[in-house]
């Protein structure tokens, strides 16, 4: 991106351009042939450099959003406590080199209430659907939102850990045509194999070594694959039951597009728990 579409971009540093509204945004990005957007709430972490990564090795310009979409929290969730963390986000965007951030004020994205929304379908009911409901209508509809306010988005990039997120976004875009391909990105994990998460900050270092026990239980379901669906979520089930301090709401063994669990073949285990008032979410997948 060349220099004069640059004049946001704040004084005294490189990096990419930062805009809040549409209006500066379809200036700034023009008509690139194809950009990559990467949807985020902020507070940035090497998940998210793993997408923008992803996005800039497909794409001529990169787009990050950070917006923290107040609709797709339920009452006693955590919006007023969400890090915002913007400086630090321009930080990481301008070290994987995005071209543009947008970060709209609320009222850019969602010019009064929302009377029409996108449904997710049954699978919008269902794992973190019967948990939050309301919560997949929300997110798509800002994703939806946001394929259509950044110009010319026709790739988007969104991580493998929210894996039931990325499987209603997949079904909407092809549910609704649109022109836009997404891209899966693996899961990037900590050191103890901790999936990385904006949430992860609100753990106590006890709460973050009971939070282990998620990923050691999903490796033993993948490890015991070979003996079968019961087998799997038993050998899941043992682990995270060991954990005094990890209080599971569910584990669960479905096919690669969330339908039922295949009895052969590929498949994907999936679990959410709360450790502490901190709830996490994880998956792998399993044959």
């Amino acid at each position: 991106m060349s220099e004069p579409r640059t004049a946001n971009r704040p004084a005294g540093r490189s990096g990419p351009a930062l805009v809040r509204t549409r209006a500066d945004l379809s200036q700034v990005c023009g008509r690139s042939g194809g950009l990559g957007v990467v949807m985020t709430m902020g507070a940035l972490h090497e998940g998210h450099a793993a997408n923008i990564r992803a996005a800039r090795a497909c794409c001529g310009t990169v787009v990050v959003t950070v917006f923290v979409n107040p609709t797709q929290f339920g009452p006693g969730e955590d919006l007023d406590r969400y890090p915002r963390t913007l400086d630090a986000d321009l930080e990481l965007c301008a070290a994987e080199g995005v071209d543009v951030v947008f970060a709209p004020p609320v009222a850019e994205v969602y010019r009064g209430p929302a009377q029409v929304t996108v449904h997710p379908g049954p699978l919008g009911a269902e794992l973190e659907g019967a948990s939050r409901p309301g919560h997949f209508a929300a997110v798509l509809t800002v994703v939806h939102k946001m394929l259509h306010i950044v110009p010319d988005a026709r790739h988007a990039f969104f991580g493998e850990k929210d894996y039931q997120q990325l499987t209603v976004i997949r079904r909407m875009v092809h549910d609704l045509d649109l022109d836009c391909r997404i891209h899966p990105v693996p899961t990037v994990r900590e050191p103890d194999g901790l999936a990385r998460s904006s949430r992860n900050r609100y753990l106590s270092g006890p709460e973050r070594r009971a939070a282990a026990a998620l990923p050691t239980g999903l490796r033993a379901g993948v490890a015991a694959g070979p003996s079968g669906p019961a087998a799997v979520l038993a050998a899941a089930g043992a682990v995270l039951d060991s954990e005094p301090g990890v209080d599971t709401d569910y584990l669960v063994l479905r096919g690669p597009d969330l339908g039922p669990a295949p009895g052969s073949g590929p498949a994907r285990l999936l679990v959410a728990a709360r450790v502490g008032a901190t709830r996490l979410i994880d998956n792998m997948p399993v044959t």
